[in-house]
C-alpha cells in the first residue's frame, strides 16, 4: 500500500494523474507541529513524500497561516501569501466589484482551477465582462468564486503551479488550487475587528469551528464564518459636484453622500456583508471502504457606488494641470439623463406632425425635477453559493483503490439597482430597478482507480485510470421592463409649430430632421432581455489514463493521458511527462512538459451585458455580446473554440542545511486561441439603420463581443526558500518567496484586439513580487513580521503613459496565548500606511485644481494596483480553542 500511495497523485482523474506535484513550501508557523511536516499532496494518499521530494511546485498553506491573515475574504489573504497570485481591489467595476477575478501566474481566473478536497469547485454565475483595467487579465473569463470559503474551515491549501490539465480536465491551464477542509475534533472561536488608519472599512468578522469523533470511525467537521465589512473612500468629490454646490446652495444639500460628508462618488472598498458554512465528514463503512461528504453554503451582499450624474454643465471652463507645466482648462458636461425630454406629442391625425413625433415647446420634463443634485446609482449585488459532494472510496486487499464520487453546485448572481433612472421612460421612470439573476449550475461524475504494478523497479509502477462527466448550465432570468427596455421619450423627433395646425421639423445646421433622444435601460446597467434570457448548457465526458515509478531510487518519472469531448466544440486530447531526479541528498532537478485546453464555458458563449462606462470622461453605453448573436456577428464574431496550451517546466530543490531548503522553478507557458473579450466598436447612425437591434446601445454606444483573438506566450521563475532555527531560545521560522513574472501577445487580429489590451496583458501585473516573512515565539508570545515587495505596472488603457512605482509593505502582528487555550493578537496590515503613486497629469487626465483629482474624482488608480488603495489597517482578534 506504501508503495502505491508513492504514485496515486497521477493515479486521481481529479487530482492529478501523475506525478508528485513539487511542493514549495510557503511560510509556516515556527511552532508548527511536526507532523505539518507531512504534505497531502493534490490527488494522492500519500503523506510520505516531504515539501522538497516532489516532481512539480506547489505552495501549501497551513491552517495557522491562513487564520492569522486579517482579512475577512479568501482573494486578499491568498494575495498576501502567493506572490504569483493576483487580484485588484475593483472598485466602480460593475458586478466584478462583487466577484473579482484573481490570476495566477499571469493566467485568467478560469484558467485556474479550483478544488474542494480534490473536487472540482464550481464557476462563479459571473463572466467577467468589465471593460476597464480592472478584470484585465481575466477580461471575458468565469471562473471560481473563492470568496464564499471560510479560512477557519481550511486544513491546508495547496497551490500547484504547474500546467495540469492531463491531471484535473479543462481549466488546469494555469495550475490548481486545493483547499483541503479540516477534519479536527475540537471547537475553536475567533472573533476579528480592524478598521483602516483613516478610521473608515471597519471589518467585523465572527467564525467558528467544531469537530468530533464518530467512535473512531469516522469525523464530523462544521465551520462558519460571519463578516460586515465597511465601506473605504479613497477619492475627491467630483468638480462638477463642489461648482454645483457653489452656484446652486439649495441643491446642495441633494448632492448624493453629502450628508455622510464624502464625495458625490465614492471609490474604495464597497460595504458588504454575509456569511459561509462548510461541512466536512467521512465515515468507514468497513474497514476497506470510506463514505465522505463535504457541503458548501454562502451568502454575501455587496452596495456599491457607482459614477455621480451631474445635472448642470459648468458654468466656466476649470482650471487643470495636464502635466505640461502650464495651466489649461475643461468645461464638464452635464449627464445626457438631464436632457429635456418633450411631452408634448403630435396631434392625432396631423399630416404635417406624424404619429411619433413630439411638439418643440416649454411642456418638457427634466429628471433635475427628481435628483436636484444630480444622482449616483448604487449597485447591489447578492451571490448565493451551494455546493455539495459525496462519494466512496476504499482499497481491496490486491492493491486496487477506488473512488467514486457525484457533485452538485449553483452559484447565483441577483443585480439591482437604487436611486438611479431610465431616461427614455422620462416622469414614468422608476427610479430602483431589478436587472435578473445569473445562475451556474455543475453536475459532475468522477469514477477514478489505481493499481501498483511490479515490473521490477523500485518501486511498483501505480496505473491510474478514470472517467468524468460533466454538465453546465447557465441561466438568466428576465429584468425588469425598464432595466433594459426603451421607452417612449428614446427617440424624439421634434416638429415646430409654425401656425395654427401647422408644423415643420425641427432641422440642424446640415439641414438634417432633428430628434431628442435618451438612452434606453437604466442609467448605469442594463438588465436581461427576454431576448437574452434563458438557458443553455454543456455536456463533457472525460476519460484518462496513467502511470508513474520509482524508476531508480533516484528518478522517478510519470506519464498521463486524457481525452475529453463536449457537446459544444468537439473533443480534445492533452498529455503530460515529468520527473524528478536527485543528484545527492541536498540536490534534486525536475522538470515537466505538458499540454492542456480550456473549454469556452456555456456562460461564455451566451453572456449579454449592458453597462454604463465612462470612457474619456464621457458616459458611453457600452454591450458586450455572445457569438452567436446578430449583433457580435455583425462585427464579425465567429464561434468560439477552446483554448490550447503547452507548457514547459524545469527546477532544481537544495537541501544544503538541515533546517535550510530552497526551490527554484522556471516555466514557460503558450495559450493559443485564448478567450477574451474584442475591443470597442462604436455604433454609428449607419450601423444602427442597418441593424435597428443596436438601438439598446444606441449612437455613439459601443459594442464588444467574445473571441479567440489571441495568442499569449508566459515566462517566470519561482523561487522560495525556508529556514528553521532558534533565537533567545524560541523557535524562529524564516521564509522568502519571489515570483517574476513576464506574459505577452504572441499573435493578435488587430482588428478585433486593441494596442491598449495588449499592453494590459503584459503590464497590469507587477513583474516582481517578492514575500520574506519571520516567525518568532518565545513562550506564550508569537511574533510575525511579513515584508511585501510589488515591482512597477502600468495600464495603458486608463492611464496612458505612466508607469506606477514599485512598493515595500510591512505587515506585523503580535500574539499572546494565556490560560492554554486563549490568544489575543493585534497587527496591522500596510503598517506604514503606503499607498499606490497617485495618478499624474496629462491631456487625457487632467486633474482639476479645484479637487487635486480627475473629473470623476480619482485620486489614485481606480484598481487599487497590486495591493489596494485602503492605505494601512489595524486588527485585533480573540481565539478561543479547546
Amino acid at each position: 500500500m506504501v508503495a502505491m500511495t508513492r504514485f496515486a497523485l497521477l493515479a486521481s482523474i481529479s487530482l492529478g494523474a501523475f506525478g508528485t506535484p513539487a511542493l514549495a513550501q510557503a511560510p509556516q508557523a515556527a511552532a508548527a507541529k511536526e507532523d505539518d511536516k507531512e504534505i497531502v499532496i493534490i490527488g494522492t494518499r500519500r503523506t510520505d513524500r516531504s515539501v522538497t521530494d516532489s516532481a512539480s511546485p506547489i505552495d501549501v498553506i497551513g491552517a495557522t497561516e491562513l487564520q492569522q491573515a486579517p482579512q475577512v475574504n479568501m482573494l486578499d489573504i491568498v494575495r498576501t501569501l502567493v506572490p504569483s497570485f493576483y487580484v485588484p481591489q475593483n472598485t466602480i467595476s460593475d458586478a466584478s466589484t462583487f466577484v473579482r477575478s484573481p490570476s495566477l501566474r499571469g493566467l485568467g481566473a478560469d484558467q485556474i482551477l479550483i478544488m474542494i478536497n480534490g473536487k472540482r469547485y464550481n464557476r462563479s454565475a459571473l463572466v467577467s465582462v468589465y471593460t476597464g483595467a480592472d478584470t484585465a487579465l481575466s477580461f471575458g473569463a468565469q471562473g471560481a468564486d473563492i470568496a464564499n470559503i471560510p479560512a477557519i474551515a481550511i486544513k491546508n491549501l495547496q497551490v500547484l503551479r504547474d500546467g495540469a490539465t492531463a491531471q484535473y480536465g479543462s481549466d488546469a491551464i494555469g495550475g490548481v488550487i486545493n483547499y483541503q477542509l479540516r477534519d479536527d475534533a475540537g471547537i475553536e472561536l475567533q472573533g476579528i475587528y480592524g478598521q483602516t488608519y483613516r478610521g473608515d472599512g471597519a471589518n467585523k468578522q465572527v467564525s467558528g469551528n467544531v469537530g468530533f469523533k464518530l467512535g473512531g470511525r469516522g469525523f464530523v467537521n462544521l465551520s462558519g464564518e460571519w463578516f460586515d465589512n465597511g465601506e473605504t473612500s479613497r477619492g475627491a468629490n467630483r468638480p462638477i459636484a463642489v461648482v454645483l454646490a457653489q452656484t446652486n446652495p439649495a441643491a446642495a444639500a441633494s448632492i448624493p453622500n453629502a450628508a455622510r460628508g464624502k464625495p458625490a462618488q465614492i471609490w474604495g472598498s464597497s460595504p458588504a456583508n454575509g456569511y459561509k458554512l462548510f461541512l466536512n465528514a467521512a465515515y468507514e463503512v468497513t474497514d476497506s471502504a470510506k463514505l465522505y461528504l463535504t457541503f458548501n453554503y454562502a451568502h454575501s451582499e455587496a452596495d456599491q457606488s457607482f459614477n455621480y450624474r451631474s445635472p448642470i454643465s459648468a458654468p466656466t471652463p476649470l482650471t487643470v494641470d495636464i502635466g505640461t507645466g502650464t495651466p489649461s482648462t475643461r468645461s464638464p458636461g452635464r449627464n445626457g439623463a438631464f436632457n429635456p425630454i418633450f411631452l408634448t406629442p403630435c396631434p392625432t391625425g396631423n399630416a404635417t406632425c406624424p404619429a411619433g413625433g413630439f411638439v418643440n415647446d416649454t411642456n418638457t420634463f427634466s429628471f433635475a425635477s427628481v435628483y436636484p443634485g444630480g444622482f449616483t446609482p448604487r449597485f447591489i449585488g447578492k451571490v448565493d453559493q451551494a455546493f455539495g459532494n459525496a462519494g466512496i472510496k476504499g482499497a481491496a486487499d490486491s492493491g486496487l483503490t477506488y473512488d467514486l464520487s457525484a457533485t452538485f453546485a449553483r452559484n447565483s448572481l441577483d443585480l439591482a439597482m437604487t436611486g438611479s433612472l431610465s431616461a427614455s421612460y422620462g416622469p414614468q421612470s422608476q427610479r430602483d430597478f431589478n436587472f435578473g439573476k445569473l445562475i451556474q449550475s455543475e453536475t459532475n461524475l468522477n469514477a477514478d482507480f489505481t493499481y501498483p504494478l511490479e515490473v521490477g523497479f523500485a518501486s511498483p509502477v501505480t496505473l491510474s485510470l478514470g472517467s468524468e462527466y460533466r454538465r453546465e448550465q447557465y441561466e438568466k432570468t428576465v429584468g425588469d421592463l425598464q432595466s433594459y427596455g426603451a421607452g417612449p421619450y428614446a427617440v424624439q423627433p421634434l416638429y415646430n409649430l409654425v401656425s395654427p395646425g401647422v408644423y415643420t421639423r425641427v432641422l440642424d445646421a446640415q439641414n438634417r430632421g432633428v430628434n431628442a433622444t435618451q438612452s434606453p435601460a437604466a442609467s448605469g446597467y442594463g438588465g436581461t432581455s427576454p431576448t437574452f434570457a434563458g438557458t443553455s448548457s454543456q455536456v463533457g465526458y472525460g476519460f484518462y489514463a496513467g502511470a508513474e515509478a520509482d524508476v531508480t531510487q533516484a528518478l522517478t518519472a510519470g506519464i498521463a493521458t486524457r481525452w475529453e469531448t463536449y457537446s459544444s466544440f468537439g473533443s480534445a486530447l492533452v498529455g503530460k511527462f515529468n520527473f524528478l531526479y536527485r543528484v545527492s541528498d541536498a540536490v534534486s532537478l525536475r522538470g515537466t512538459i505538458g499540454t492542456g485546453f480550456h473549454a469556452p464555458s456555456p456562460g461564455q458563449n451566451n453572456t449579454q451585458i449592458v453597462t454604463t462606462n465612462f470612457l474619456g470622461g464621457n458616459q458611453v453605453q457600452t454591450g458586450t455580446y455572445p457569438t452567436t448573436s446578430a449583433i457580435a456577428q455583425f462585427y464579425g464574431a465567429t464561434p468560439l473554440r477552446p483554448e490550447r496550451s503547452t507548457n514547459f517546466g524545469a527546477g532544481i530543490v537544495l537541501k544544503p542545511l538541515d533546517g535550510l531548503s530552497l526551490t527554484i522553478d522556471g516555466y514557460s507557458i503558450k495559450v493559443r486561441n485564448r478567450i477574451g473579450i474584442s475591443q470597442n466598436f462604436t455604433v454609428t447612425q449607419q450601423n444602427l439603420t442597418a441593424l435597428p437591434a443596436l438601438s439598446v446601445v444606441g449612437v455613439d454606444g459601443v459594442v464588444n463581443y467574445f473571441t479567440n483573438g489571441f495568442n499569449t506566450s508566459t515566462d517566470g521563475l519561482d523561487v522560495v526558500g525556508n529556514y528553521r532555527t532558534s533565537l533567545a531560545g524560541g523557535p524562529l521560522a524564516l521564509t522568502l518567496a519571489y515570483n517574476y513574472n513576464q506574459s505577452r501577445v504572441t499573435f493578435r487580429n488587430r482588428n478585433v484586439v486593441s494596442d491598449a489590451q495588449v499592453d494590459l496583458i503584459r503590464n497590469i501585473a507587477p513583474k516582481h513580487r517578492l514575500n520574506v516573512a519571520a516567525n518568532w515565539q518565545l513562550g506564550n508570545f508569537t511574533v510575525n513580521a511579513r515584508g511585501n515587495y510589488f515591482g512597477s505596472w502600468s495600464n495603458a488603457l486608463e492611464y496612458a503613459g505612466q508607469r506606477f512605482g514599485a512598493k515595500f509593505l510591512t505587515d506585523l502582528d503580535v500574539s499572546y496565548t494565556f490560560a492554554e487555550h486563549y490568544t489575543v493578537t493585534v497587527g496591522a496590515n500596510n503598517l506604514f500606511n503606503t499607498f499606490p503613486d497617485r495618478i499624474a497629469p496629462s491631456a487625457s487626465n487632467p486633474i482639476y485644481a479645484l479637487t487635486g483629482s480627475l473629473a470623476d474624482g480619482q485620486i489614485y488608480p481606480r484598481s487599487g494596483g497590486p495591493f489596494g488603495m485602503n492605505g494601512g489597517f489595524w486588527y485585533a482578534r480573540l481565539r478561543v480553542k479547546y
